[in-house]
């Protein structure tokens, strides 16, 4: 019996996923995306959306999402809703091994399975998500003009973060667990001469406190003496770190201490394995940005797409 390859399987359906499934559909590849645990990605948890180039008006991550797999569909996309749990990609045909016991194989893949931002795990902070709650000061950041907000974290992104919100806030405070941080030495020294930026040491957020309007105050428990106290802000920035949602490849595709897929050669997506590619948050820990991960969905479709002619497939 003769088994049904796909030219092109897309794994992950965010930003990334939708529009590499996009330029391959207009390209006659016929994808085929396999959608994943979080249909649509990290911006089905997000509200308003004001910095995604083409909308005048704030838009909704959701509505967004939805938009872009109504696109994906209408130029020739099919979709299929499977989480992907491990895959062989050793032979000449790739095979992708599905949470429903299915297996499908393709001439190519692309792996667009984004991360995950680290939470803090408690309550009230899924409570409070997308109501003063973020992970990105790059993109909510703007809706906290000239107000008082926190950034919880000690590392590079946690700095980064407190720097581009004192920029726009009254005030920013960094929370950090411990009495030093981790973050690089320049990015500590800025933050040190920043004057509307408090370092509260040594204390952890407990519970994230607010109203039917979003956050209004953290609770913050010292981690090293019996007491708390509560600090009013707007918003919270967890800047704990992301998690690469790349489990099913490891030892398979070529990856960083962190978990990300390394591009191969500067400016494409091309992996260690020939014919499959990566684009978005799982090979992007820098920018991070729904509009990067699609410029990079863009060039995963056409490295794919000019693999498959050099081959005559």
């Amino acid at each position: 019996m003769k088994i049904h390859k796909e030219k092109v399987i897309i794994i992950g359906s965010g930003a990334a996923g939708y529009t590499a499934a996009i330029y391959a559909a207009r390209a006659n590849l016929n994808p085929l995306i396999i959608e994943g645990i979080q249909p649509g990605g990290q911006l089905t948890i997000t509200t308003d959306v004001e910095n995604y180039p083409g909308y005048a008006d704030v838009v909704q991550g959701p509505w967004m999402m939805e938009q872009m797999r109504s696109q994906a569909i209408k130029v020739g996309t099919r979709i299929i809703n499977d989480v992907v749990v491990k895959v062989n990609f050793t032979m000449e045909e790739k095979t992708v091994f599905l949470d429903s016991e299915k297996s499908l194989i393709a001439d190519t893949i692309i792996v667009a399975t984004g991360a995950q931002a680290k939470w803090l795990g408690i309550e009230s902070e899924n409570k409070y998500n997308g109501k003063g709650v973020s992970a990105c000061a790059t993109c909510d950041g703007f809706f906290y003009r000239n107000k008082e907000v926190a950034v919880v974290g000690g590392g590079n992104t946690a700095v980064e973060e407190a720097l581009y919100l004192s920029n726009i806030c009254s005030k920013v405070f960094l929370i950090h667990r411990r009495d030093e941080l981790r973050s690089e030495k320049i990015l500590q020294d800025r933050l040190f001469s920043k004057k509307n930026i408090d370092i509260v040491w040594n204390n952890v957020v407990s519970e994230i406190l607010g109203d039917e309007n979003g956050v209004t105050s953290l609770k913050l428990t010292s981690t090293k003496e019996n007491k708390s106290e509560v600090i009013k802000v707007e918003g919270v920035f967890i800047a704990i770190g992301h998690s690469p949602s790349t489990k099913p490849f490891k030892d398979v595709l070529e990856m960083d201490n962190e978990g990300y897929i390394i591009a191969q050669k500067p400016g494409t997506t091309i992996t260690n394995i020939d014919g499959v590619f990566a684009a978005g948050d799982c090979v992007d820990k820098v920018y991070r940005q729904a509009v990067t991960a699609a410029g990079m969905g863009c060039m995963a479709a056409l490295d794919a797409e000019k693999w498959i002619q050099n081959r005559n497939l």
